[in-house]
């Protein structure tokens, strides 16, 4: 039962072109995930009933693919989070942001058949929009959005917090200077904040605008202010979206190996790391996951980044300088040697050597500071040099 679970844990993950079942299994959800976006929109029309009958029949197949797919990543979630308990990762991946798009896409098919009159559950039917999002859990490229964001949050916060604090000050102000010529128009601090908004983000829905010569001044000031405003953020993110796609055309050049200064190691279908996430790979702090080139693409990789066989991992010294290279020496243990029966945080190294492997009969061991090393084991060591 656990290698029947752990297949299907492997077909519903994205990304394994070897692997038919879960190349179907990937086009399907996308496949059904078009289908409900056009059903969605083209319920907005006015048809028979007998087509609406039908779009209702075809809808109601892709809620029941998504429904399956559903209950099979809740009953294979343990394979994603190995280290939680049973009850533990069902809940991670439940409250994960995954979890609740495609919970959330769900739920309002179902709330299509409640009655006309409850309208608070009815309302919640605009959750069907989060069927768009669905599409992008079936493409990494699309990661590479919330990779930016996540890297610039700091400096995304900090122009927001900017914007929002002149946003205050503009509509406090405004309101001082109109209030008395118009105070319909501005009765209080939130009328000037709408009209800030509006003014700053540069939309001018006109509803609500200054008819004194103080006011129609400040509003040129903000106006100008609000282009300079606004565009930060974006310049924050574009410069992320740049330096993420210099770093993959990088990482391309390196893995054709040209002056190679990282480690490339293929990851054979019985390697220890395939069906493991990178959050679960114990790595020593000098190394970290680079980049993973599968099928001949790009993939900058997250905690929650499923490895599979084939994958070519590339690995970087992060402590090691860049004028620096680094090579791999393999040390065959033997009886008398030093190192035997000792444990690795126990062993005589240098700053500037790490064990990343240990062949222990034919089968590759990923070492951890408690691992002890045996008589016969081929130790992989990495040294500066």
């Amino acid at each position: 039962m656990k290698q029947f679970r752990r297949r299907i844990f492997e077909i519903i993950q994205l990304g394994n072109k070897e692997d038919k079942p879960s190349r179907f299994c990937d086009y399907l959800i996308v496949a059904s995930i078009v289908i409900n976006l056009l059903i969605l929109i083209i319920n907005t029309f006015d048809f028979s009933e007998k087509i609406q009958t039908v779009l209702f029949i075809v809808e109601a197949v892709t809620v029941v693919i998504f429904l399956v797919e559903y209950i099979l990543r809740i009953i294979t979630a343990d394979i994603l989070y190995p280290n939680a308990g049973p009850i533990k990762s069902r809940l991670l991946f439940i409250f994960s942001l995954e979890g609740m798009i495609d919970l959330l896409a769900l739920l309002p098919y179902f709330f299509l058949m409640l009655p006309s009159g409850i309208v608070a559950f009815r309302i919640l039917r605009v959750f069907r929009v989060f069927r768009l999002f669905r599409i992008n859990t079936q493409y990494d490229a699309f990661n590479v959005v919330l990779d930016v964001l996540r890297d610039k949050k700091e400096q995304i916060i900090s122009s927001v917090v900017l914007i929002f604090i002149l946003m205050l000050a503009s509509s406090v102000a405004i309101y001082s200077l109109e209030h008395d010529a118009q105070p319909d128009a501005f009765p209080n601090a939130f009328s000037g904040m709408w009209w800030s908004v509006s003014t700053l983000l540069t939309v001018g829905y006109g509803d609500i605008y200054p008819i004194t010569i103080a006011g129609r001044i400040f509003t040129i000031i903000t106006a100008f202010l609000g282009v300079g405003m606004v565009a930060i953020p974006t310049g924050i993110i574009s410069a992320g979206f740049v330096e993420r796609y210099t770093r993959l055309k990088s990482m391309t050049t390196e893995t054709k190996g040209d002056d190679m200064r990282f480690i490339m190691i293929t990851a054979e279908p019985s390697h220890p790391w395939v069906g493991r996430a990178i959050r679960d790979i114990s790595l020593p702090p000098e190394l970290l996951v680079v980049t993973i080139v599968r099928d001949g693409q790009v993939i900058i990789p997250r905690g929650d980044t499923m490895l599979v066989a084939e994958d070519h991992i590339v690995l970087g010294a992060i402590e090691f300088q860049n004028d620096i290279g680094i090579q791999l020496r393999e040390v065959p243990i033997t009886g008398g040697h030093k190192w035997r029966g000792k444990k690795i945080r126990d062993l005589d190294l240098s700053r500037d050597s790490v064990i990343v492997s240990i062949i222990r009969n034919g089968n590759p061991i990923i070492p951890a500071g408690d691992t002890t090393i045996h008589t016969e084991d081929l130790v992989t060591l990495c040294e500066k040099v």
